[in-house]
């Protein structure tokens, strides 16, 4: 607080270029941060959930989405209120998961809370890259079977459009920080409702054509398939609900970028209840109308899986702006990584012109460092994502691994500490086994994906990936 104080004493407190701590006067509302969680949430996640229903069935797959989806706006609820330290309104800022952690939890905490964060970013920039490219490759599939049928099997390989993918966030990834995103995530909300509302219109279409599927009330029992495969399909569905509500690793860059006044707490909160309220009605609509649409064969990513043919040119428009909403929303999770890198950086290497020095072209300005270790991660997770192209078990173990600490542990541990809560108590009694629950849950979600990925692993090639 006191360099805060002393900078505004400085620039004068009615400085209308510079907030309390010395950065550029925030500029974001509610609006702009409801965008930025609906593109964090609404991302690969929702093309999986009809998959997931027809592993657990109507009754449980509905229950595990409402579920996740309390739990997750119960948290961050908790969470909004330690952007700021100690005062929830008046505290100095904290600028990232970590440093909440850190301040109100101490060091050993914040190092396993940067190891849960950052495998999650770089988890969900490697999960986006693989379904951008899976995308591209159903749009040209999705022309070849107009030419040529649907007995043809019209298969692409996967690698020239992960590459082209990766080409197009090299160049996105030299955007300075996150707040010059917002125009990029109101782009990719927009695009996320169009393809979960093509997505929704096809399956009503395939309901109202005749479709009867065989669906379950309970978890259904596959006869294709032992009992200790179907056990494990349903923990990896588990996950992959899971890795569907994760935004809370960029929660606090996301508040980060709100304006002083209303309160950021106040404005976050409004801001995450219209995000996960928004995100989870498309759940709900695209994972049990899909259901609805195709039963317990349902594809493991329903608008590439090619449970939909017609109208073709709907199909690939729907395809296009998973691909354009998934650009943006890259980018939004990749900028904290960006972000925390140069920050160490600048900090270690104060008089280095390389990692320093912003050179301007005309509107542009590049720093040397930037350039280059951005592009070096890009090209790093397309190289993964190229080598480890599995849609469903990839996106279960980065939900199951993550969903536990940074979206109940953390949260509910600062808030037992800033709130005093009496060991023993009622509410210290149920806090603590809403984290146990999910601990067991994470647990068997991750031993599931796990399998699923050495599964895949055995019975694929190496840079060979087929759609």
């Amino acid at each position: 607080m006191k360099k805060q104080e002393s900078f505004s004493l400085e620039k004068g407190e009615d400085s209308q270029e510079f907030d309390d701590d010395g950065q550029p006067r925030r500029t974001g509302t509610w609006m702009s941060a409801s965008a930025h969680i609906i593109t964090a949430v609404v991302g690969s996640g929702v093309l999986s959930l009809t998959w997931c229903l027809a592993q657990l069935g109507w009754v449980f797959g509905t229950c595990l989405l409402v579920v996740f989806a309390v739990i997750s706006w119960y948290t961050c609820i908790l969470l909004t209120d330690y952007y700021r330290s100690p005062h929830p309104v008046t505290g100095a800022r904290n600028y990232n998961y970590m440093q909440a952690v850190k301040t109100n939890l101490g060091g050993r905490q914040f190092i396993l809370c940067a190891i849960a964060q950052y495998e999650t970013l770089v988890g969900v920039s490697i999960g986006y890259t693989i379904t951008s490219s899976i995308s591209m490759g159903a749009i040209r599939r999705s022309n070849c079977f107009r030419k040529y049928g649907h007995d043809r099997g019209c298969h692409t390989l996967n690698s020239y459009y992960l590459l082209i993918f990766g080409f197009i966030e090299l160049v996105l990834s030299q955007i300075p920080n996150f707040h010059k995103l917002s125009f990029l995530s109101i782009i990719a909300t927009i695009m996320s409702f169009v393809y979960s509302t093509i997505g929704i219109g096809l399956s009503i279409a395939k309901i109202a054509g005749g479709a009867h599927p065989q669906t379950s009330i309970g978890m259904p029992h596959r006869e294709d398939m032992s009992s200790k495969d179907n056990m494990w399909n349903i923990f990896c569905a588990v996950g992959d609900i899971a890795f569907a509500y994760g935004f809370t690793s960029i929660l606090f860059e996301i508040q980060d970028t709100l304006k002083s006044s209303p309160p950021e707490n106040k404005v976050m909160k409004t801001a995450t209840t219209i995000g996960i309220s928004a995100s989870t009605s498309f759940y709900m609509l695209c994972g049990l109308l899909g259901y609805a649409a195709f039963g317990n064969d349902a594809p493991g990513n329903y608008l590439t899986g090619f449970g939909f043919y017609d109208p073709f040119w709907l199909v690939d428009i729907a395809n296009l702006c998973i691909v354009i909403h998934l650009i943006g929303a890259y980018q939004v999770i990749v900028q904290p990584i960006f972000a925390f890198v140069e920050n160490w950086s600048r900090k270690k290497w104060p008089e280095s012109r390389f990692v320093n020095k912003e050179y301007a072209f005309g509107n542009y300005r590049i720093n040397l460092f930037r350039l280059i270790w951005r592009s070096t991660y890009v090209l790093l997770v397309t190289l993964v994502a190229m080598m480890f192209p599995f849609f469903n078990a990839f996106l279960a173990l980065i939900g199951s691994t993550t969903f536990w600490p940074l979206t109940v542990y953390f949260p509910i541990e600062i808030y037992i500490v800033q709130a005093k809560i009496l060991k023993s108590s009622f509410r210290w009694i149920w806090l603590r086994a809403l984290c146990l629950v999910c601990l067991v849950v994470s647990g068997l979600a991750a031993a599931g994906s796990i399998r699923g990925l050495v599964m895949s692993v055995q019975t694929s090639k190496l840079f060979l990936s087929v759609s």
